[in-house]
């Protein structure tokens, strides 16, 4: 396995896969790891820039890449707190850079993007083994029943506490590295890899179940069952597919409903989602938060109160409407589009749409699932969390779109010398008929 990971290319492009390479690697864990790696791959980037090696894509899809960062950049100078604006500017700058450094590196990101995200999987797949022994070792220590692994006090938050990052972000990352493992396994044909990547797939989905996200859970169900067959598989198997996942998805709900803890987090904890707070209630539903911020849009709804504005705004509202607990903790909307809406109004709004819709084209065109997966993951997870207002959230939708959008990129020009060549040949083809 370690071997496929290895490639044959020029020092410079080595150098640039290793990097991608270990930058996906680092995504499940501290912030830290990645930005050094993100700092030392610009770097690197520049050193080794070369005019004829820059990626022709067009400047109107690295703008929509862009898209969100000046979103911000605009909506900063009319905001009501600049300060905090100019704080969303450095946690969202990973997405002005990544499609600059992609188009400016010369690595080819479709030839070597199966072994990246097979690290990237192996990685993951690494992470919730790690993260199960820990939650075993202290269930060990303490002397309780092994019973309690599926408790309250090792899922969702508490699970992914000893790597510091959000349950739904990191099931995010999780998600599609499944569905790149199910896709290798769909495909494999020789049983030792087959039954190693089936391993894998077990191990991602458990993780899955475990942290509880409900929104990554709903995409998953949604992509699985009908995402995979279609763009993998035809015919026969394609119907033998459908009728398995499906037969999988009930006996997966069935067991989840069976199961106290994961009934209260998925069923119950998704109904408290979506009903209305009764005031001085210790815990705030997100539909009520929804309508606080729904309140706010009304008032300034084609341009918003500019970046860096929805903490603030909040505040005030969430005590004059007693909910208590979002005030103490100073929530934001947990809702992407809504959040749009608020700092930068309709027209902000718009642009993320027109976004993630440019995101769903490309991948439908060229049939690429993972696309296709991440942007299913980004439309699904904005209805229920601010993606963008977090690092893990924001790293993963920046690496990922250009990521995706580079490899799935235009046709290149013919180069200068070989447009001489065919000029050439041309007239001498002329030469020949006019001989004969």
């Amino acid at each position: 396995m370690s071997g496929s990971l290895l490639i044959k290319d020029s020092l410079a492009n080595k150098i640039s896969y290793y990097h991608l390479l270990l930058f996906m690697a680092s995504l499940p864990f501290d912030m830290f790891y990645s930005h050094i790696i993100l700092i030392s791959y610009g770097i690197h980037t520049l050193i080794q820039l070369k005019k004829g090696a820059i990626k022709p894509v067009s400047k109107l899809r690295i703008a929509i890449l862009q898209s969100v960062f000046f979103v911000t950049v605009l909506s900063t100078i009319y905001t009501i707190n600049r300060n905090v604006a100019y704080q969303e500017w450095g946690k969202q700058i990973t997405i002005l850079l990544f499609p600059l450094l992609f188009c400016l590196n010369p690595l080819d990101i479709k030839k070597y993007r199966p072994q990246l995200l097979t690290a990237f999987a192996l990685v993951c797949t690494a992470t919730i083994i790690y993260l199960y022994i820990d939650a075993l070792i202290i269930i060990r220590h303490y002397h309780l029943p092994v019973s309690m692994l599926f408790s309250f006090y090792f899922t969702n938050h508490n699970f992914s506490q000893p790597i510091a990052i959000h349950a739904t972000f990191f099931s995010m990352q999780i998600a599609l590295a499944l569905i790149y493992t199910l896709s290798v396994f769909i495909k494999e044909r020789s049983l030792y890899p087959k039954l190693f990547y089936l391993c894998c797939c077990g191990v991602l989905s458990a993780g899955i179940i475990q942290l509880g996200s409900k929104s990554v859970f709903i995409a998953l169900l949604v992509l699985i069952n009908l995402a995979i067959p279609y763009f993998l598989l035809k015919g026969t198997a394609r119907r033998r597919f459908i009728l398995i996942a499906a037969s999988l998805t009930v006996l997966v709900i069935a067991g989840i409903l069976s199961s106290g803890n994961f009934r209260d987090r998925y069923v119950k904890g998704f109904k408290n989602d979506l009903s209305k707070t009764v005031a001085g209630e210790n815990d705030d539903t997100r539909l009520a938060r929804w309508n606080v911020s729904l309140q706010l849009i009304g008032r300034a709804p084609l341009i918003g109160y500019g970046a860096g504005s929805e903490i603030g705004l909040l505040q005030d509202n969430f005590f004059n409407k007693k909910l208590y607990s979002s005030y103490l903790n100073r929530l934001n909307t947990h809702n992407e589009y809504l959040s749009f809406l608020l700092k930068s109004g309709a027209v902000g709004l718009l642009i993320y749409l027109a976004t993630i819709a440019f995101g769903f084209t490309i991948s439908v065109r060229y049939k690429d699932l993972f696309f296709f997966t991440f942007m299913v993951l980004v439309a699904f997870v904005s209805m229920s969390e601010n993606l963008l207002d977090v690092d893990k959230g924001i790293i993963f939708y920046a690496f990922f779109f250009s990521f995706f959008t580079f490899s799935n990129k235009e046709p290149k020009a013919l180069p200068e010398t070989l447009k001489i060549d065919l000029n050439n040949q041309i007239k001498a083809t002329k030469q020949l008929v006019v001989a004969s």
